[in-house]
């Protein structure tokens, strides 16, 4: 679910699926707490962290949904948030509302600007 480069880790998009593979029928922000805890997952299998992300594309299926993933999304991100962009989609997997793929190293310096 995710390759590593130099130094890079470049993941697979992530949906709102439980480890047991079953989806996650609830809100935007239940599904949005999945995706980031399968996304966490997978960058410390990988050696990383979410701490440890420099970029996220995230894909809405309904752009109004995009403050509820915001207050999630701050829930796991302490202080400023990675570089990100947000993209409207007409549908994702197993109706999915939320996938987020992302980029991220394995070691972190001062990165902000």
């Amino acid at each position: 679910q995710a390759i590593k480069v130099n130094g890079f880790i470049y993941t697979s998009g992530q949906i709102p699926l439980t480890p047991d593979g079953k989806m996650v029928d609830g809100d935007i922000h239940e599904q949005t707490r999945q995706v980031l805890t399968n996304l966490n997952a997978v960058l410390e299998a990988a050696g990383s962290a979410l701490d440890k992300i420099i970029k996220t594309t995230i894909y809405l299926t309904d752009m109004d949904d995009f403050i509820a993933v915001n207050t999630v999304y701050a829930e796991f991100f302490a202080g400023s948030f990675p570089a990100r962009s947000t993209v409207a989609v007409r549908t994702l997997p197993k109706n999915a509302r939320i996938e987020i793929d992302a980029i991220a190293v394995t070691g972190l310096e001062d990165y902000h600007f």
